[in-house]
Order: structure tokens, then sequence, then C-alpha cells
């Protein structure tokens, strides 16, 4: 039996019709960015990056600079980690409402089927409100009402990833197999036992998982926003940038580094753990 001497890809054309969309689009938008690589390797710009650089070097390893930035580092996490409790609390039951399959009306007609309805509309709305505006702004508004501290970092991500929380649970459980929580809804039960005996076997796993890589996601959050005065490390990388201290700089970045792998390892843990 013949073989063939040239194999065609019957796709070939439409993946490099697609490569060179995606090429024409990235392209102005680069432009528009101002984005340009060569000038990062001008002999001026590499002079000015390396004296920077030296600056960060040695490291501030001083016992009284360690101790303030492991107090930074403890406040960072428990932001991170308060906020993510009360995101989860504000989560749960947008989701809850959010979530189709666990519509009673949808199974049938039903006396509240427009209450219902624009029930799930409003909480959408307000995952909408919750989500669409990014923790930094959320951080920099209620630092002026709250002051300097981390309680603003806490406030600030307990409401942006709640709405990110509630968008994702609501989205996972809508892909879990629905057919035992419409079970119970046709036998009469509650939205509330057809997710904890519907629903919520399935997805657990699934849930909890997203809901550890959001708080990854925090710590690295807490410590943008306390550029804005949210305290935690980033608000102790602040003063020590606005001083000019590249030593204090260095420590603080190498600190942020242990926190982000101790982070990956505890979520890690706790995957195996659920898995």
């Amino acid at each position: 039996m013949s073989r063939p001497h040239h194999l065609r890809d019957p796709d070939a054309l439409k993946r490099f019709s697609v490569a060179v969309i995606g090429l024409a689009i990235l392209w102005p938008m680069m432009q528009l960015a101002q984005f340009d690589l060569f000038t990062l390797f001008e002999d001026g710009n590499l002079k000015v990056f390396t004296n920077f650089l030296i600056q960060f070097f040695p490291p501030n390893l001083q016992l009284s600079f360690l101790a303030l930035v492991l107090k930074a580092t403890l406040e960072t996490l428990a932001m991170a980690t308060a906020g993510i409790a009360l995101a989860m609390l504000m989560a749960i039951p947008l989701g809850l409402i959010i979530t189709y399959s666990l519509s009673i009306s949808r199974i049938g007609p039903a006396s509240g089927h427009r209450i219902a309805k624009l029930g799930r509309y409003l909480a959408r709305m307000l995952m909408l409100l919750l989500r669409g505006i990014p923790e930094i702004v959320w951080a920099l508004l209620l630092v002026r009402v709250f002051g300097l501290g981390p309680i603003a970092g806490v406030l600030a991500i307990a409401i942006t990833y709640g709405g990110m929380l509630a968008k994702v649970y609501s989205e996972i459980l809508e892909t879990e197999n629905t057919l035992p929580a419409r079970a119970l809804l046709l036998l009469g039960s509650g939205r509330i036992n057809a997710f904890l005996y519907g629903l919520l076997p399935g997805a657990s796993q699934e849930l909890a998982s997203y809901t550890i890589y959001r708080w990854e996601c925090a710590v690295r959050a807490s410590v943008v926003m306390g550029f804005v005065g949210a305290g935690g490390l980033g608000q102790l990388m602040d003063q020590s940038m606005k001083m000019l201290n590249g030593g204090e700089v260095s420590t603080i970045l190498i600190m942020f580094l242990l926190l982000v792998l101790l982070a990956d390892y505890i979520s890690l843990v706790i995957r195996r753990q659920l898995a």
C-alpha cells in the first residue's frame, strides 16, 4: 500500500489566518501602549538600570528591620485570609441565588417566577458591581474612609473577590450534573437542600480549589494595596522606596517571595488533601 509523499494539514490555512489576524491586532496595541523592547537595551538605559539594581545590594538584615518585615508579613497574610473569609460570606448566598440549576421555577410553573427572576437579575447586577471595580481602587477609596491600615485592604479584597467567587461558584454549579438537584426540587425540596445534597458533593473539590487559588491571589494583591496605605508589606516597601533605601526594599522583596512560596505550598497541601 503506497503512502502519500506529502501529508497536508487540513487546518493549516485556518491556523495561519488566525495567527495573521492575531498579529494584526497585537501590533497596533503594542504601538498604542508605546512598548518598544529595543529601548531597554540602549546604552543610557542599561547604565541607569544597572545602577538601579546595585542599590538593592546588600539586603538590610538588621534585627530591628527584620522584626518590622516579619510583622508586616503576618499583617499581609492576615489581611488576605480575613478578606477571603468575608468574600466567601458574600459569594455563597450570591452564587446560590444566581445559579439557575437551583431555581424552583425552572422545573415548572411557580407562583413566584417573576420575583425569582428579578432576584437573580439584581444579584447579577450586584455581583457585576463588586467584581467590576479592581481591589486597588476599592482600597484607595476605603483608605479615605477608615484611614491608613489593613482594614481597608481586608474590605477591598472582600468586596472584589466576593463578586469573583460568586460568579465562578455559580458557573461551577451550573456545569455539574444537575439531575440530583433537579430530582430533589421535583420532590419538593428547597434550594438549600438541593444544593447541599444534589450539587455540593460533586462540586466541592472544584469549589475549594478555586477558593484556595483566590486566596493565593489575595496574598499578592495585599502587597499591592499596601502602596495606597492599606498596610502590610506593600506599605512598608512604599516607605523604603520613598527613602531610596534599596537594601530595605531588597529584604522586603525576598520576604514577599518566601510568602508566595509558602502560600503555594499551603494550597498544594490542601488540594492534595481534597483529592
